[in-house]
């Protein structure tokens, strides 16, 4: 993974987007203000209000995710609440929204257990699909890329020009590369959503969630839907996914490096099939991902021959935590067709950490060898 230099200044940005606004003995870091009610005399003239409005940890997190993103962002306390959000603030009542028919499996549920109620037409298409689906009368089109797990890859910037051309927002889910490694907005998205949950938080300790976009009244929709619905992040979530982003770029990088050769041990390995790592070069997503991302992420989908097989593998590795999550310092794996994903029953998720790559090797051959 190589940074440009403007990467190297916003990287470093995130490290001291508060210096400017310190004072003689204020706290370098953001301290964690966990206030529901504040001094209110007049309610007139600004300042916080009250804590479904807005908190003072809130704006540190938006503050830094933003110098991230490069645009303004508001934060929730899940990534679903902010998918969830996002769809609300763009959607209208009898429109046509496009979405991912292999992405993350809980967006299809919510879109059909609350978004056709009100009349939305769902069309999913597969996300290779997407440079071609067909986007008249579509209000929205939501993107996953790469799609988890399967890690399929569309170009961002083409379909945002077709679908803008037919009158469509676009949404993009950036969870599992992060605005690190790819930046939506800068490639013609409306909307970025992210589950900070996964790499930003980077502990499997918090969850949480954020929107970001240069549209100022669809933002605007944004903010009102958290304040009027209540969806809103607590201040010790804040706090722990804003000392979280400060090692981001550095765990990203161990990260996606290791992903790298494991990737490729595994892709000689007699006992895996179906490999998919957008990192290898004949893999199905590496030309897309090598125009529109700085590197292809930590994610690593594999077969093993069986349900069992799988199972036993996971059993076996010392360094493979059997979690549904993903973007952790510790590395994990996941058979995910036990959730209904449409993969073989042997697939299996894995989420490269931080460990040395080395051991984690020896810990997968281990696990492979019980196959």
């Amino acid at each position: 993974m190589t940074n440009h230099p403007d990467d190297d200044r916003r990287f470093a940005d995130l490290l001291h987007h508060r210096a400017a606004r310190l004072e003689q003995g204020d706290p370098v870091t953001p301290p964690l203000v966990s206030a529901a009610t504040y001094h209110l005399p007049r309610s007139d003239v600004g300042g916080f209000l009250y804590g479904r409005m807005s908190m003072p940890t809130w704006e540190e997190v938006e503050a830094q995710l933003a110098v991230l993103e490069g645009a303004p962002c508001i934060s929730f306390p899940s990534g679903m609440a902010a998918i969830s959000a996002a769809l609300f603030a763009a959607v209208t009542p009898g429109q046509r929204v496009v979405l991912p028919s292999d992405g993350y499996y809980t967006v299809r549920l919510f879109a059909e257990g609350f978004l056709r109620p009100f009349g939305v037409t769902l069309d999913y298409v597969p996300t290779v699909a997407m440079a071609e689906a067909d986007f008249t009368g579509a209000g929205i089109v939501y993107v996953e890329t790469p799609s988890n797990p399967g890690l399929d890859a569309c170009d961002i910037a083409a379909v945002a020009a077709r679908a803008k051309a037919a009158g469509a927002r676009v949404i993009v889910d950036n969870t599992t590369l992060t605005a690190v490694l790819q930046r939506p907005l800068d490639l013609g998205a409306d909307l970025v959503v992210a589950a900070d949950t996964k790499a930003p938080g980077g502990h499997s300790d918090v969850l949480f969630g954020h929107v970001a976009g240069h549209d100022a009244g669809l933002m605007a929709r944004v903010r009102d839907w958290r304040k009027l619905s209540g969806a809103v992040p607590g201040a010790f979530e804040a706090w722990l996914v804003h000392r979280g982003v400060e090692t981001l770029e550095l765990r990203m990088t161990r990260m996606c490096a290791s992903a790298q050769v494991i990737a490729e041990r595994l892709a000689a390995h007699p006992k895996v099939g179906g490999l998919r790592y957008p990192g290898l070069p004949d893999d199905p997503s590496h030309a897309v991902m090598a125009r529109q991302a700085r590197g292809f992420g930590f994610l690593i989908g594999m077969v093993l021959e069986s349900a069992e097989a799988a199972e036993r593998f996971l059993a076996a590795c010392p360094y493979m935590a059997r979690t549904t999550s993903f973007g952790s310092t510790h590395s994990a794996g996941e058979r995910r067709a036990r959730w209904g994903d449409a993969v073989p029953e042997g697939f299996l998720r894995l989420s490269i950490g931080v460990e040395p790559v080395e051991a984690l090797w020896a810990g997968i051959e281990e696990g492979l060898a019980a196959v």
